[in-house]
């Protein structure tokens, strides 16, 4: 019984021309060696098993070829060529660097690199996973990469670039291998298994080179182990069961099931693809994935970022023309935010379910918001006009009870910027009084209930609902001015240290004491009639009460009956009268600086030296 070959091993590329995805790659390298401009050092980066250690030893083989195809490729049948492929070869050498990656292997290296080939013409050396070497390593190795012997070649490999020294990047020709496109996989996939007579579906081959993520290493051992369980035929089915990918039927019924507004079969769905062992995470992200292919194939210039099979792109076009636009949207958004709060969530499985609950009334929601306005036949067009505009201004916190800002947003007139509450969609139209001609069905704004917290009207500088209304609907306000924002009362300076001390004693209560200490020290200046001037000793003591500003004022503003009332400040110098000398001095200083230090010393049962 012979010993079976891997894949990855067994249709290794030994060419250029074999090497697949990578022609930006092997072009360079084919016309380097063409042109004998070839570098003393190169570097290969880029993610696992997309063929940076493989071209290395493409390289290495051709450019010691003693005789070159035309399209400069090794000719497999020289002397150097069959050691090399034998393993034989004396003038290339591969290096571990995650296993040898001391000062002392990088020492051994050197010592090698001053003896000339014996045969060939170049002496290459490669060195894989080379961003394991330690820093010393990196260091003693840097002289002899920037100046090596003339037939020394290094070539380096890495799939983490960002940890090698710039030093050694700047003495290096760098190379960025990309992941290898799916078609590309698909194709070679194809390609092996003819060669092994291995049956296999196109719809199958696509699922791995898509769960390959780029990597043809990754796609091969998949492919290996696939053909293996399903005993040599290759089909849809048997990839997606023994990779545990969820079926695309799964997400094509589900987006049915969602635009048809169907809660019950949604949820029965996702309950029977729990049930079959899959993640709620990974549900989540394949079905936004889902919705973004969709929304990719509505236009004939994006079809392309379809990377499916044309079986399974055909679904997806059919399907996109019945899907709108605004659902796939507003689809993608909820999608997005599940799988953002997903792990934080404490029951992810309703995590899941609310999305899926409110994706199921995203269209409803849709026509709400632009339902259209009954007039009466006596209504000129502008009003008409004016009507129709406000009709998703009304709407949109109806909207927002069953989906979340940002999604309502995208639905709703970009030109017009929605409330931010959020109205309960039961309560949120009160029942219409008698209309006279000429006037909206719509209710107004004041008949629509917003929940927005009771506030004291008299100790914030918030206007009212009651002003806001007012303002919506064009009135003016007649009404007596009770202490808002227009109140003006003239008061005296008596009256000023009156409040003032009234707030300090209010700060001493809350145990404010910085705060109070601050506003104790000077008493405060009335420059005019509305502005005061607050002394202070230093920036730091500025930045304190300016933090505390707002209630500074609002209280000022509301005992003092005038709203134009404002602060400033300035920086003084505390000018101590007396030169303390003795410690009970000095303790009586600090104390009336800072009350509580007298508790601390209480406390603490503490004794003033004399």
């Amino acid at each position: 019984m012979e010993n079976f070959i891997v894949s990855a091993r067994k249709y290794r590329p030994a060419t250029f021309e074999t090497v697949v995805g990578q022609q930006h790659i092997t072009g360079t390298l084919k016309n380097a060696i063409k042109n004998n401009q070839l570098a003393q050092a190169f570097l290969f980066c880029g993610p696992r098993g997309v063929g940076k250690t493989t071209c290395a030893r493409i390289l290495a083989k051709t450019i010691n070829c003693t005789n070159p195809t035309a399209d400069i490729e090794a000719c497999g049948q020289c002397e150097n060529c069959v050691s090399f492929q034998t393993g034989h070869s004396f003038n290339i050498h591969e290096l571990d660097a995650a296993s040898n990656n001391s000062v002392d292997d990088i020492r051994s290296l050197i010592e090698q690199v001053r003896i000339p080939p014996q045969a060939g013409k170049y002496k290459i050396y490669i060195i894989d996973e080379v961003h394991m070497l330690s820093a010393n390593a990196f260091n003693a190795f840097l002289k002899t990469l920037e100046e090596p012997p003339s037939y020394a070649i290094f070539i380096l490999a890495t799939t983490e670039k960002h940890k090698i020294l710039p030093t050694i990047l700047s003495r290096c020709q760098i190379f960025d291998f990309n992941r290898i496109q799916v078609e590309d996989i698909s194709s070679h996939l194809a390609t092996i298994a003819q060669r092994e007579s291995i049956a296999y579906e196109p719809d199958g081959l696509h699922i791995i080179a898509q769960k390959a993520d780029g990597g043809l290493r990754d796609a091969l051992s998949m492919f290996d182990q696939i053909a293996s369980y399903a005993n040599k035929n290759i089909t849809y089915k048997s990839v997606i069961d023994n990779l545990n990918i969820l079926d695309y039927d799964y997400f094509f019924k589900l987006t049915n099931h969602l635009t048809a507004a169907e809660v019950s079969d949604t949820l029965l769905l996702f309950d029977e693809i729990l049930n079959n062992g899959f993640d709620g995470n990974n549900f989540i992200n394949g079905l936004a994935t889902h919705f973004r292919n969709l929304l990719v194939g509505k236009d004939a210039a994006t079809i392309k970022l379809l990377e499916v099979s044309e079986n399974i792109k055909q679904k997806y076009l059919d399907q996109c023309r019945k899907t709108e636009l605004s659902f796939l949207l507003t689809a993608l958004n909820l999608a997005n935010t599940c799988d953002l709060n997903y792990k934080n969530s404490k029951n992810q499985r309703l995590q899941v379910e609310l999305a899926l609950i409110k994706m199921c009334h995203i269209r409803s929601v849709v026509q709400l918001a632009q339902q259209p306005l009954n007039t009466d036949n006596t209504a000129t067009d502008s009003d008409q006009d004016k009507k129709k505009t406000n009709v998703v201004a009304e709407k949109a916190p109806q909207a927002e009870s069953l989906i979340s800002k940002s999604e309502s947003e995208s639905l709703s007139n970009p030109a017009k910027k929605l409330p931010e509450t959020e109205v309960p969609l039961s309560k949120s139209v009160e029942e219409k009084p008698k209309e006279t001609p000429r006037q909206s069905t719509m209710p107004s704004a004041s008949s629509i209930s917003i929940n927005i917290p009771k506030v004291n009207a008299a100790s914030t500088l918030i206007p009212s609902l009651n002003d806001l209304n007012r303002v919506a609907n064009g009135e003016e306000d007649n009404g007596p001015k009770k202490a808002t924002g227009d109140a003006r009362e003239a008061f005296s300076y008596d009256r000023l240290l009156e409040v003032w001390n009234n707030y300090i004693k209010i700060l001493k209560g809350a145990d404010k004491i910085n705060l109070f200490t601050i506003l104790n020290n000077f008493p405060p200046t009335l420059l005019n009639p509305t502005l005061i001037e607050i002394s202070v000793e230093s920036k730091t003591q500025e930045q304190l009460v300016q933090q505390e500003s707002v209630e500074l004022m609002n209280f000022l503003r509301h005992q003092l009956q005038n709203f134009a009332v404002d602060i400033t400040f300035k920086l003084v110098e505390r000018k101590i009268e007396n030169r303390l000398y003795g410690n009970r001095e000095k303790y009586d200083y600090l104390v009336n600086k800072n009350p509580k230090l007298d508790d601390l010393r209480r406390r603490f049962n503490l004794d003033i030296n004399p």
